[in-house]
């Protein structure tokens, strides 16, 4: 008999904390004994998500140049890869945060056309509360257009599960105020309230997880010009940097002066943000620093401790605006936060573009034709 996968997306939108989950599930599900690959997901290659699970001891592999449903195929030989020498147990995936539709073109296309190989868990969805409570509200001042904001609440239209994430930032009356929000536009949808980087409330969605069961039938009606818009109006940058110095300087330290500068920028001209990651690689150790919205203030979600001469930089950044600009922004960040510790930056190749028009390899209509 054939060893069946159970296959765990985590869905949102942008700097929802998707990374910081898989990581939670892949140590949880580790320490019971059973062996775990994850698939990253990004519209272009060299992805902090990616180095920052390795190097915390994950396998993992990455779909690059689109999102799961226009790379199915690279998808499925993803997976292939990863389970040569041993077929996992479990495979997390971590699809793009600015894509939707995921029911369609990616669960449903795994229950058709790979029935006897793969189980499907309920597809989860994290809800970030600093734009999503914007969003669900529909007040101005959010940052994205209502193209873009259309993204997010077809994300949660098609949730098995949404997931309030970050409750340990959230004041009590705030929590109070989006699960009243959710009630209103979701009232069918199961929602936990968790926190990522504590694990409360994963017990829970543990728990959640374990269900046997038709999940994944939530098939949208989407609007495609709308949903390629929405997506096409975010800027995307991935770059790499070498940074070297004649004496040492702290990593975290270089992570966050790096972070908060571009915040600056990206703030005094009035941009917002959908997600900043920066990782910090030595050879002794890594970094990692984040900022999901600017409404709220850096963080460095995973420090090295370490101080270093040399480090390979890697920046991804989604902001609202345009990629050319975006990397004007980053390179004089980067330049700066250089200058301030006599060192040298060296600039790799960056990728710099808006995302395409989805075109899904294969997606599955209401009545259930490929």
């Amino acid at each position: 008999m054939s060893h069946t996968i159970r296959f765990i997306m985590v869905g949102g939108f942008l700097g929802a904390g998707k990374t910081t989950t898989l990581a939670r599930l892949a140590r949880h599900y580790m320490s019971k004994g059973l062996s775990v690959g994850i698939v990253t997901n990004d519209q272009a290659a060299d992805l902090v998500d990616t180095k920052s699970l390795r190097s915390q001891g994950f396998e993992v592999g990455e779909v690059a140049g689109a999102c799961f449903c226009c790379r199915f195929t690279d998808l499925i030989s993803t997976i292939d890869k990863i389970g040569q020498d041993k077929v996992p147990d479990l495979i997390l995936a971590e699809p793009v945060g600015s894509c939707t539709d995921l029911v369609a073109t990616v669960i449903q296309p795994l229950k058709q056309l790979y029935q006897s190989r793969f189980q499907i868990a309920p597809y989860g969805v994290i809800l970030k509360p600093s734009q999503g409570r914007k969003i669900l509200k529909n007040e101005p001042g959010t940052g994205f257009s209502p193209k873009a904001a259309y993204i997010l609440q077809k994300q949660l239209e098609e949730a098995d599960l949404i997931l309030i994430n970050r409750i340990d930032e959230l004041k009590p009356e705030e929590l109070t105020e989006l699960h009243s929000l959710l009630d209103q536009q979701y009232p069918n949808t199961p929602r936990l309230a968790v926190s990522a980087k504590t694990g409360k409330g994963f017990d829970a969605y543990f728990e959640f997880l374990d269900q046997v069961g038709e999940f994944g039938r939530r098939v949208l009606d989407i609007d495609y010009d709308t949903y390629a818009e929405g997506e096409a109006e975010l800027g995307w940058l991935n770059s790499s940097v070498q940074i070297s110095s004649p004496v040492e300087f702290a990593l975290d330290e270089l992570l966050l002066d790096a972070i908060r500068g571009l915040k600056q920028r990206l703030v005094d001209q009035g941009l917002e943000v959908a997600h900043l990651k920066l990782i910090g690689l030595s050879d002794a150790a890594f970094g990692v620093a984040n900022l999901v919205s600017r409404d709220l203030p850096p963080e460095l979600s995973l420090p090295s401790h370490i101080s270093t001469k040399n480090v390979d930089l890697v920046v991804n950044a989604r902001v609202a605006c345009d990629p050319a600009l975006l990397g004007t922004l980053v390179e004089q960040t980067i330049r700066d936060i250089c200058s301030a510790r006599t060192a040298s930056p060296q600039f790799g190749e960056a990728q710099m573009f808006r995302p395409g028009r989805p075109q899904p390899t294969h997606r599955i209509s209401a009545a259930g034709v490929v």
